[in-house]
């Protein structure tokens, strides 16, 4: 689930959809690398095809945007702003918390 100051921007699900599941990435990763206890894996920005789920890129939602309706509509962030994102097991347990953040200025 993702939140840009409190209004929801997506729920997409992370095991629908994916180009390619974790094992394939894990496999990917090691015929490169030398992967250790503790490596992480990344599988970028997550999305679905049915766009009722949103989005969790603001980039890929204002270009959704631009193909539906010729122009974006969604801002990107802006200092002050606040950025929520939490990963809910299937039971609706939630992963590993919610995460907050708020947009600063570099001082």
């Amino acid at each position: 689930m993702s939140r840009v100051n409190g209004s929801e921007i997506g729920h997409p699900h992370a095991g629908t959809d994916l180009n390619f599941d974790f094992p394939q990435l894990i496999e990917h990763a090691a015929r490169t690398r030398h992967l250790v206890a503790g490596t992480v894996i990344g599988s970028g920005t997550v999305s679905n095809r049915d766009p009722a789920v949103g989005s969790s890129c603001l980039a890929e939602r204002r270009m959704l945007e631009v193909i539906a309706t010729g122009k974006p509509s969604t801002d990107f962030l802006r200092f002050g702003d606040s950025v929520e994102i939490e990963m809910y097991r299937p039971d609706g347990g939630s992963v590993f918390g919610a995460i907050h953040q708020t947009v600063r200025q570099y001082a």
